[in-house]
């Protein structure tokens, strides 16, 4: 049995932090873990995405159209975007926030209207305001771990798991403003 996770955001989201406690939890739980980074236009705003696939024997990072678990998306349209590597049955957990992408800040485009509904016609969605959360934790950049924490909440592995990985991983003068966002997306 193996899990195929892609964690998709925009680039300064914290998407990669992410993807470390989330491949460090589960290497802790005895898991052969792979983990691939797609960086998009990163710096300035643009698609960034994470596989993370575990199991007893894993072989590649890579996962295909159709092969997702869970997709975390960090932002609405990733989420969009992302919906063809779902599988079927699996799950999305998407943060409501709205980050304009560059043809929509020139006008060249328009945001997509009705994705949590278009999201929701096809997969189980559990959407938060993440960004509420993360400010009442301390620090909107936090994002990350509350959505690590929603994720956590519907896994297998227990809550103190995933806080000792935390402790871990995350430097330490930002250690309480994330474990309190992870308690706050875990008991979301």
């Amino acid at each position: 049995m193996s899990k195929n996770i892609m964690i998709v955001g925009v680039g300064g989201q914290g998407t990669l932090l992410a993807s470390r406690v989330l491949g460090n939890t589960v290497i802790n739980e005895g898991y052969d873990v792979k983990i691939s980074e797609v960086h998009g236009m990163s710096q300035r705003g643009g698609s960034v995405i994470t596989y993370v696939k575990y199991g007893e024997k894993v072989y590649s990072p890579i996962v295909d159209e159709g092969e997702a678990d869970v997709i975390l998306a960090f932002e609405l349209l990733e989420a969009y975007r992302a919906l063809p590597f779902l599988k079927k049955g699996g799950k999305i957990i998407v943060n409501s926030q709205q980050i304009n992408p560059m043809p929509v800040i020139t006008g060249a485009a328009s945001y997509p209207e009705n994705i949590i509904e278009k999201l929701s016609a096809v997969a189980d969605v559990s959407e938060l305001d993440a960004l509420s959360l993360a400010k009442e934790a301390g620090n909107i950049k936090a994002v990350n771990i509350v959505l690590i924490g929603v994720m956590a909440s519907k896994s297998d592995i227990p809550y103190e798991k995933w806080v000792d990985t935390i402790k871990q991983t995350v430097p330490p003068k930002f250690l309480e403003i994330n474990l309190k966002a992870f308690d706050l997306g875990y008991n979301y």
